[in-house]
């Protein structure tokens, strides 16, 4: 373990945690009426996150790196009220079992205020449970699946990006508009993952779903290629392929289309739709008219030259996280979220308990966290935990994602 300039630990493939003493200038008042739950004083507040630093989809540890960044810059300017964030990133590798000791760890020994952010859905599945028994807030988790949208049965966990079954309702629409009779295919991962965004397509196109549907393959994160399946699918004659798949194989996938002569139209989750960890490795010049959603504004697009927030965006990663790619949507996605953090825990003043977070969780009108594409905010309420129900379709022109039409959704 090495300490980095600014006093945060960082532990290589193991865990990321974040710290700094603050200056006392922005101290709250004593006078002040204070509530505090588990992790939190008048100059703490702790919180947690398991993040596959290492597995199979090690990639996205940038959101975590990125996340962890916003936090020291926010401890550098003084932290929420006088308080430093001493945020703790667990490497779970992309393993249930693992994420489930890790979360273990993070509520009973280190005793954070709450889980923010946690990436994956069968990691997040595997301690949704036990964080609701134990009134745990498992907040933002990085899962579009609908079970962290279920307020009735999990009314202690709430996802923090585009729902999955909105995602693909959307490609639905677009297939239906401009292939209306086109023979679908669909590569997914065998989880919930997968399945929602199966259920997505099927909601989206209706009483066509069983005509236009015609060949489906599943793949484990365990598996080493997806090579056969991809070749399986080509052979149903289908024209257009959703792959709902981590980068590693969303990767393979592409690569595979490209080798074997397929052209059908290909979607890809967004989860997957990053230039440096999916496309670049799949290869740029074969990942030519791969069309996916998103909800943030990508750098490097010249829309956004000009943009105050992107312009602030960028800063922030040359000073604060310097070593990864700024171009990388995983590190927008870890900067918008961290920022949606900051701004939720502000809100909840001097009641730093569980229950008021969740109560600011489930109260969000018109939230605005920085890196939103325009006319996309977070709204929830109590009965409605999706957060994110809006995004923009995009397609790769070889270089950068180009823009298809508006920002559609509910």
């Amino acid at each position: 373990m090495r300490v980095k300039p600014g006093g945060s630990l960082w532990r290589p493939a193991t865990s990321l945690v974040v710290g700094l003493m603050l200056a006392s200038v922005n101290a709250p008042s004593s006078l002040a009426q204070k509530s505090y739950g588990p992790g939190v004083s008048d100059t703490e507040i702790k919180i947690g996150q398991t993040m596959p630093y290492s597995g199979p989809a090690s990639s996205y540890g940038t959101l975590g790196r990125a996340s962890a960044a916003y936090y020291r810059m926010v401890n550098e300017q003084g932290g929420i009220n006088g308080r430093r964030i001493t945020f703790i990133s667990l490497d779970d590798g992309y393993s249930p079992p693992k994420t489930v000791e890790q979360a273990r760890r993070l509520v009973e020994q280190e005793g954070v205020l709450a889980i923010f952010g946690s990436l994956g859905t069968p990691t997040n599945i595997a301690i949704q449970r036990y964080l609701n028994e134990h009134k745990v807030p498992q907040l933002f988790a990085w899962s579009g699946a609908a079970r962290f949208r279920d307020p009735q049965n999990y009314p202690w966990s709430m996802g923090g990006d585009l729902s999955f079954i909105h995602e693909t309702a959307a490609f639905a629409a677009f297939v239906l508009k401009t292939v209306p009779n086109a023979k679908i295919a669909v590569l997914y991962q065998n989880d919930d993952y997968g399945r929602d965004h199966l259920a997505g397509l099927r909601q989206g196109l209706g009483a066509d779903a069983t005509r236009m549907i015609v060949k489906l393959a599943t793949y484990e994160s365990t598996d080493a290629t997806i090579d056969s399946q991809v070749i399986e699918l080509s052979a149903s004659g289908a024209d257009v392929l959703l792959t709902i798949a981590i980068p590693k194989f969303t990767a393979q996938a592409i690569r595979k289309i490209y080798e074997i002569g397929w052209k059908p139209m290909h979607f890809i989750a967004y989860p997957a739709a990053s230039i440096p960890t999916t496309l670049q490795p799949a290869g740029l010049e074969k990942s030519v008219g791969v069309i996916s959603a998103e909800f943030i504004k990508q750098p490097g697009d010249p829309a956004w030259a000009n943009d105050p927030e992107m312009m602030e965006y960028l800063a922030f990663m040359k000073k604060y996280d310097a070593d990864a790619d700024p171009n990388d949507k995983l590190a927008v996605l870890g900067y918008y979220q961290a920022a949606a953090v900051v701004q939720l825990l502000k809100e909840c003043g001097d009641d730093l308990t569980r229950e008021n977070l969740m109560h600011h969780a489930t109260h969000l009108q018109q939230f605005h966290a920085p890196m939103l594409l325009p006319g996309i905010t977070l709204t929830t309420t109590p009965s409605d935990y999706a957060a994110i129900k809006q995004m923009r379709l995009q397609r790769f022109d070889g270089r950068q994602w180009v823009p298809i039409g508006g920002v559609v959704g509910e």
